[in-house]
C-alpha cells in the first residue's frame, strides 16, 4: 500500500484493540551505521565524543523494549497517537509529561516497516509537537539508541538537535542519545 501524506490520518488511539494492533507492528530496523561513543578522562577533564561509524554489513536490530515494557509505558503515557489508512494502523507515537519538567518525552515512535519513508513518522511527530505545545510545554525530547542510525537521521531531519546521552538507558542496557526540539 502506497501512503502519500493525504492518504492517511493521525488521531488519538480510541480502543484497547488499537493498542493491541500497535503491538503487532514491526519495531525492529535495519542499519549500516551506528553512533560510537568515546569517553576520555584525562587530567581532570572529561570529554565525550560521538561519531557515525559504518558497519561492515547491514544489521537488523531489535527494538529496545518488548511488548510487556511497551504496554507498561503506554499505561503511563499522556498522549498516544496513531497513523491510519483505511483503518489499518501504520504507526504510532506516545508522549509522556514527566513531573517537574517543562517539556514532554516521546517515549516511542514506530512506523511499520512497509510504510517507512512515506512521511508517516514526521506526521506523527508533528501532531505530537502540537499536542505538547497545546499543553503549555516548552520542548520535546526523544531518546534514541546509538544503534538506531535511521532514527537519529530522522530526528535530525525533523529539527531535533543532540543534547546529551545516558549510558544503559534502555531496558536492554543500550546507550541513549537525546535529541530535543524547542517549541516556543
Amino acid at each position: 500500500m502506497n501512503t502519500p501524506r493525504n492518504q492517511f490520518i493521525v488521531r488519538g488511539v480510541r480502543s484497547a484493540s488499537e493498542l493491541t494492533e500497535c503491538l503487532t507492528l514491526e519495531r525492529s530496523y535495519l542499519t549500516d551505521h551506528v553512533w560510537q561513543m568515546d569517553v576520555r578522562d584525562e587530567h581532570g577533564e572529561v570529554s565525550v565524543r560521538f561519531r557515525s561509524a559504518r558497519l561492515p554489513r547491514l544489521v537488523e536490530v531489535e527494538y529496545p523494549r518488548d511488548a510487556v515494557a511497551l504496554m507498561h509505558l503506554w499505561r503511563k503515557c499522556d498522549c498516544f497517537l496513531v497513523a491510519l489508512a483505511e483503518e489499518l494502523i501504520l504507526g504510532y507515537v506516545n508522549v509522556r509529561i514527566r513531573p517537574g519538567e517543562q517539556g514532554a518525552w516521546v517515549e516511542d515512535l514506530v512506523v511499520n516497516t512497509p510504510f517507512r519513508r512515506h512521511k508517516i513518522g514526521s506526521a506523527l511527530l508533528e501532531q505530537a509537537s502540537e499536542w505538547v505545545q497545546k499543553n503549555g510545554l516548552r520542548h520535546m525530547m526523544l531518546a534514541v539508541p546509538t544503534k538506531n542510525h535511521p532514527a537519529i537521521s530522522f530526528a535530525q531531519a525533523n529539527g531535533l538537535v543532540f543534547c546529551g546521552y545516558n549510558d544503559h538507558y534502555f531496558p536492554n542496557q543500550d546507550i541513549a542519545v537525546f535529541f530535543a526540539k524547542d517549541l516556543r
